[in-house]
């Protein structure tokens, strides 16, 4: 399956207007630092919490450099979530300078 993808200067203008960014590493990772605004929803737990993801408009996924985000994203798009990979992760989001927050 090909796994649509955003860079991060997009990704920040989808997040102004109100898109949900969905941070799917370990709860330890996503306390050390995440994407300002980014909730978390670990990949084991994906299957079982993708009701809980709106079916309207896009979601972005998020994860460290990109890999289990891409993993995420092909298992929402199968099963009718309009979910877009966050190329380079939060990684790359640190890296632009864009917002982080730590903690829960």
């Amino acid at each position: 399956m090909q796994v649509p993808a955003i860079e991060i200067d997009a990704l920040r203008t989808r997040l102004d207007e109100g898109a949900p960014l969905i941070d799917v590493r370990q709860p330890e990772e996503y306390q050390e630092a995440h994407a300002a605004g980014a909730r978390l929803i670990p990949l084991g737990e994906v299957a079982q919490r993708v009701d809980e993801l709106p079916r309207e408009g896009s979601v972005y996924v998020i994860c460290r450099s990109g890999g289990r985000s891409a993993k995420a994203v092909e298992y929402l798009r199968a099963n009718g979530v309009d979910a877009i990979n966050v190329t380079g992760g939060t990684v790359a989001w640190i890296e632009a300078g864009a917002p982080i927050e730590s903690g829960g």
